[in-house]
């Protein structure tokens, strides 16, 4: 069976007790991409897996149906609910966190698995190309179906690639208009096609949602600001992620796909801020 290619994501990031129940609803409303983590201090991977449950009993969807992505965090970025031996060296941690993963999903595989962040902020490390290693080893034992890095900058895509490792299949990263919505990462990924998956897009960009260039977009097509950003994301290549706790507001999401957008107009909204 071929994996599922989203062209937008729910993510199930600092939902909590709610995490079960909206990501069922992301699912019923008609969502067929689900991310989360197995970083118990932001996510509930185990209440994704209960809503994934739930839609198989209720016929919603089938396994085979839905994009299911996780990810592997450092300690670091860990509280104390690790999902890992810390001791263990890092391949051992990655093993260990999927082992878990699957346990929390309810399932064998997953469609994609990232690595949340590399060791450090100013290049690819020792730690990431051992950890980078063991991920790709999930992906070739058949328990993920792509692998890829989060939080990444160019240069580390770089350094990573200098190691001579491969590639990731998807690249997923916090996304500023004041930075050309990511410009140079994202022309990476395009140059060597890498699925670049954009996350934050509306709170971090309170400024696009506000400009009257979308504003009047968003009037012409009887849209909100909010579906203009998604659009525009999607026809720059870019696959959204969003967050939202709302019903209506994930129907607008899902919907932002018929929008019309000129070239003139993508070409200003891709300006406004880089």
């Amino acid at each position: 069976m071929p994996t599922p290619r989203p062209d937008i994501v729910y993510g199930t990031a600092w939902k909590e007790a709610r995490t079960a129940v909206l990501t069922e609803l992301a699912l019923r409303s008609g969502f067929r991409a689900i991310d989360t983590a197995n970083q118990r201090r932001h996510y509930v991977e185990a209440g994704v897996g209960e809503a994934l449950a739930a839609a198989y009993r209720a016929g919603i969807v089938t396994r085979d149906e839905v994009f299911v992505q996780t990810k592997f965090t450092y300690q670091r970025g860990q509280d104390h609910r690790l999902p890992y031996d810390p001791a263990a060296p890092l391949s051992t941690q990655v093993v260990q966190s999927m082992a878990r993963s699957l346990e929390h999903l309810g399932t064998d595989h997953v469609d994609s698995y990232l690595l949340h962040g590399p060791a450090s902020g100013y290049g690819w490390s020792d730690d990431d190309v051992e950890t980078w290693t063991a991920i790709v080893g999930e992906r070739d034992a058949g328990r993920a179906r792509l692998v890829g890095v989060s939080n990444v900058s160019l240069r580390h895509l770089l350094e990573l690639e200098s190691t001579g490792a491969e590639r990731p299949a998807i690249v997923q990263n916090r996304c500023f208009a004041r930075l050309g919505w990511d410009r140079a990462v994202r022309a990476y990924c395009i140059e060597h096609d890498i699925v670049y998956q954009g996350f934050s897009l509306l709170t971090a960009n309170p400024e696009v949602l506000q400009h009257p260039i979308v504003s009047r977009i968003a009037a012409r097509e009887k849209a909100t600001p909010a579906q203009v950003v998604f659009r525009f994301a999607r026809l720059i290549g870019m696959v959204p992620l969003t967050g939202t706790s709302d019903p209506e507001h994930m129907r607008q999401d899902l919907g932002s796909g018929s929008l019309a957008l000129s070239a003139d107009e993508m070409r200003a909204i891709e300006s406004l801020a880089g």
